[in-house]
């Protein structure tokens, strides 16, 4: 499909379930299988583990039905940057698709495509992170590319190059290792439940709501009511990475069948069906292993220790395959949606022009490719673990910040067309926003090295976003001379 100036124009190919395929396949990646591990060191109880998942499920999904409304509102290619541009202005939407860009979505490609690396090295253990293929000195930093690192890298140039060949590709691929670690999930929680031990069971849950800090060595310290609030919010950056990028399918909406119904529906089936999963995954954890043994878990793999338990020593094998499988489609679906948003900038002016354009396949093939170049770096440095734990603070705000455009588009636009409006408004909503800040709030008190570093990302992008502007009157202009 071309569009009246001959060039090629996104096509209507993604229906309900895809969308659906590509808000939960974004969301599971290696999370689930390891951030347990240091929300117990946080919380200390059975009863609180459970509790920070829940009230990240609940955030979850109560962002994810209020974006229904500005779904349907603007049902193009772009989603929260469109809808920041529209509640706001263009600043604010550059700042978002800047740090978008600069490590929200390349930061978590990364990651995740070490966390496919590292658990393929159970099978292939060549392709171990201690596997260091080069190494040098640079000034005081001990720079080294790892056998991992560069099976990740490979990972994100295949998955980039196939969706450049069409979204059936990527839409394939998303369906398939989604549905699969789907059943995988479901099926790991039903032998963990029929493997319970009664004894362990007794033990977590007899005194679930004694919140304290689960030291290595097995003991524990007592929180104050404010050290505790800290903890809770400390433990929820984890459960938050793992439950973020639900939003992926707002970017694709120019490529989805009837988007004012269907991204709104994909957000909340998506991200309904995730809860459940990460909830019930977290209670057949406490099932089988001690807090001691999901706190200590041999480098947070909580999902390994649980699977030994469960399948005996196959077991190793069979978390490996299932994360393997977790991550690749995760990264597909992370890959696919991400270079949407930077083809929306450039419309706009901000962003490099060449972004703007489509190639034979109706894709934005330049921002593929300078996404999988921007993660392929972050892989190198090794460093987007760090950036990721930072960043979280950012992404909530700006979720907050999307959020609370609902109520400011309800007065600027009250007549626009809302084919769907924000389930609970006014209510859940701003239920949302309160604990939204109260997050935010808590880890800038308690952990602010989780906050400075993302908020100094965000900044760098408004001298950017000026630049950006004066060389794109600079080009208006020169066309016009022209």
């Amino acid at each position: 499909m071309k569009s009246d100036t001959g060039q090629p124009k996104m096509k209507h190919q993604l229906g309900l379930l895809d969308g659906t395929m590509i808000v939960a396949g974004s969301m599971i990646g290696s999370g689930i299988f390891i951030v347990s591990a240091d929300i117990t060191r946080n919380v200390g109880s059975a009863g609180w583990l459970i509790f920070v998942w829940l009230i990240t499920g609940f955030m979850t999904i109560t962002a994810a039905v209020s974006y229904g409304e500005l779904s349907g509102m603007f049902p193009k290619a772009g989603g929260q940057y469109v809808y920041l541009k529209e509640a706001y202005n263009k600043l604010i939407a550059f700042l978002y698709g800047w740090s978008f860009f600069a490590v929200i979505q390349t930061g978590t490609i990364a990651a995740v495509g070490v966390a496919f690396s590292k658990f393929t090295a159970y099978l292939i253990p060549a392709v171990s992170e201690d596997n260091i293929l080069f190494g040098t000195y640079l000034g005081s930093w001990h720079f080294t590319i790892s056998a991992a690192q560069c099976v990740s890298i490979v990972v994100i140039l295949l998955l980039t190059f196939i969706n450049t060949r069409g979204v059936q590709s990527g839409k394939l691929i998303q369906n398939t290792f989604t549905i699969t670690k789907l059943l995988s999930l479901f099926g790991l929680i039903i032998f963990g439940f029929i493997a319970l031990k009664g004894d362990v069971w007794h033990a977590n849950w007899s005194n679930a709501w004694n919140m304290h800090k689960l030291n290595a060595d097995g003991s524990i310290r007592s929180l104050t009511i404010a050290a505790a609030l800290g903890a809770i919010a400390a433990s929820m950056v984890g459960s938050i990475f793992s439950s973020d990028s639900w939003n992926n399918v707002t970017f694709i909406a120019g490529e989805m069948v009837n988007p004012k119904r269907n991204i709104g529906l994909s957000l909340f089936l998506g991200t309904l069906t995730v809860t459940v999963i990460y909830i019930s995954a977290n209670v057949m954890y406490t099932g089988v292993l001690s807090l001691h043994e999901i706190a200590t878990a041999d480098k947070d793999r909580v999902a390994v220790a649980a699977s030994h338990v469960i399948f005996g020593n196959a077991g190793t094998f069979v978390i490996a395959i299932m994360i393997m499988i977790s991550t690749f489609g995760c990264n597909n679906g992370l890959i696919m949606a991400g270079a949407r948003v930077y083809h929306t900038m450039a419309k706009d002016g901000v962003f490099f022009k060449r972004t703007g354009t489509l190639n034979k396949f109706a894709v934005p093939e330049f921002g593929l490719w300078i996404q999988a170049l921007v993660a392929s770096i972050l892989c190198l440095s090794g460093k987007y673990g760090d950036l990721l734990d930072m960043i979280s603070f950012v992404v909530v705000i700006f979720y907050v910040l999307t959020i609370f455009g609902i109520y400011k588009l309800r007065v600027t636009r009250p007549n626009a067309e809302r084919p769907y409006k924000a389930f609970g408004y006014p209510v859940l909503p701003a239920i949302y926003i309160l604990m939204g800040l109260a997050f935010c709030i808590l880890l800038i008190i308690y952990k602010p090295n989780f906050t400075w570093p993302g908020l100094i990302i965000v900044l760098i992008g408004i001298p950017i976003y000026y630049i950006t502007q004066h060389y794109s009157k600079h080009e208006d202009q020169k066309d016009l001379a022209d």
